[in-house]
């Protein structure tokens, strides 16, 4: 049996948002994210895009290069509801999918050919949505994940584009390299360099010779290239919280439990990047000596940064641990876990945040989670044995204050 895997992607999905709210907004230039000069691009529409402009970008230059485009300083809660009601109506109609991201889903449409056609039941699964959200979504149909979303891609904006069993291979040969899902800008830049630039050279060339260049990443982008790389669809399950707990000998020491509790905010919030989730809901737990259990809770706008999460966590700390008696545990809990990668929280930060994040990032899931660490969430005796742990390398410690 082929397998039949669609890929539906809502187009310009914060822009479109911004104009399902206000119908003044249609096919005027818009930009959404940081309203201040050091603010970055969130997404922007179509019409800006002739200008050069691009998500990531600083909201000043952009400013500077379409100077007649709408500025958006955007809602996160706002956008998750809207996807939120996408969602419910693919649950609805699909039987497995799969939510990529808040404005990405795959679905596995495999067998449905003997009863409907798969073709024709995407098509009007991507009409109700349209009709039912006023949302503009295009869809990618193909045998694999990687095809369909490279399609969809394609078809864009706000249309649909089938590839037949067989013919995965012929319709990703003219393509520029960079639209292989995996090539970013370093694989890239250095395809460029070898001559490479369209996907039917990568097909050309044996796999020995990618993985001699990129390694495994390089087999992976030969497969893709091929259409034969066909990774499963992770089944969509709502994790509604995460969280951590830490039990201690009986203790009143303050350094040591916002040290303590500054390091399990640092922690999840790298979960929940890692993991594409954000969080509206910090809950603090405490446990007495006496074995006495406390709890207060906060709603925040949606965040995975810690510079917003951590002060918040501390926060609670303060205001529930009011009898200064001995403690035996503390806990931290991230709730209300929506879908959402880090683009949603663009619409506050600087690029100089984005780019710490980024690199931080990198080096924890490259080198392990405590290679790089606040300082904050270190205390002075914490950082002398890491130091001799590690032989004279330590951990990168970051200074940091809270704004």
């Amino acid at each position: 049996m082929e397998n039949k895997i669609l890929h539906l992607d809502l187009d310009t999905f914060f822009v479109s948002c911004e104009r399902r709210l206000d119908t003044r907004l249609q096919k005027r230039p818009l930009l959404v994210g940081g309203t201040g000069n050091r603010g970055v691009v969130s997404a922007c529409s179509y019409e800006t895009r002739k200008f050069g402009i691009r998500s990531g970008m600083a909201m000043k230059l952009a400013k500077q290069l379409c100077p007649e485009a709408v500025v958006i300083k955007g809602n996160a809660g706002t956008y998750t509801k809207f996807s939120h009601e996408v969602t419910e109506i693919i649950r609805e109609q699909v039987p497995v999918f799969e939510k990529a991201s808040v404005d990405e889903f795959y679905a596995d449409l495999t067998g449905m050919d003997r009863f409907f056609g798969c073709y024709k039941f995407a098509t009007e699964l991507r009409h109700k949505i349209i009709n039912e959200t006023g949302l503009p979504i295009s869809f990618g149909m193909s045998s694999n994940k990687i095809t369909s979303k490279v399609a969809t891609g394609e078809a864009k904006p706000n249309n649909q584009m089938k590839i037949d069993f067989g013919l995965e291979k012929e319709f990703l040969a003219p393509l520029s390299v960079h639209k292989i899902p995996s090539v970013g800008k370093t694989t890239f830049q250095t395809l460029k360099n070898m001559g490479v630039f369209k996907v039917k050279t990568i097909q050309d060339m044996p796999e020995e010779m990618m993985y001699s260049a990129f390694g495994k990443n390089g087999q992976i982008i030969w497969r893709r290239a091929n259409g034969l790389d066909r990774p499963p669809l992770i089944q969509y399950h709502e994790r509604k919280s995460i969280s951590t707990e830490r039990t201690f000998w009986n203790t009143t020491d303050m350094v040591k439990l916002k040290t303590t509790l500054t390091a399990m905010a640092e922690n999840l919030a790298f979960a929940l990047r890692s993991g594409d989730k954000l969080t509206s809901s910090i809950s603090i737990k405490i446990r007495y000596a006496d074995f006495n259990t406390h709890t207060k809770q906060m709603k925040i706008p949606y965040t995975s940064a810690d510079h917003i999460l951590i002060p918040k966590v501390l926060e609670l700390f303060e205001q529930l641990y009011q009898r200064r008696l001995l403690l035996r545990l503390v806990g931290v809990r991230m709730g209300d876990l929506v879908s959402g990668n880090y683009q949603i929280n663009l619409f506050d930060d600087t690029e100089e945040m984005l780019s710490l994040y980024g690199a931080m990032d990198h080096i924890r899931k490259r080198f392990g989670e405590k290679k790089v660490m606040r300082a904050a969430s270190m205390g002075a005796r914490s950082i002398g044995r890491y130091y001799n742990a590690f032989n004279g390398e330590p951990p990168m410690v970051l200074a940091h204050r809270t704004q």
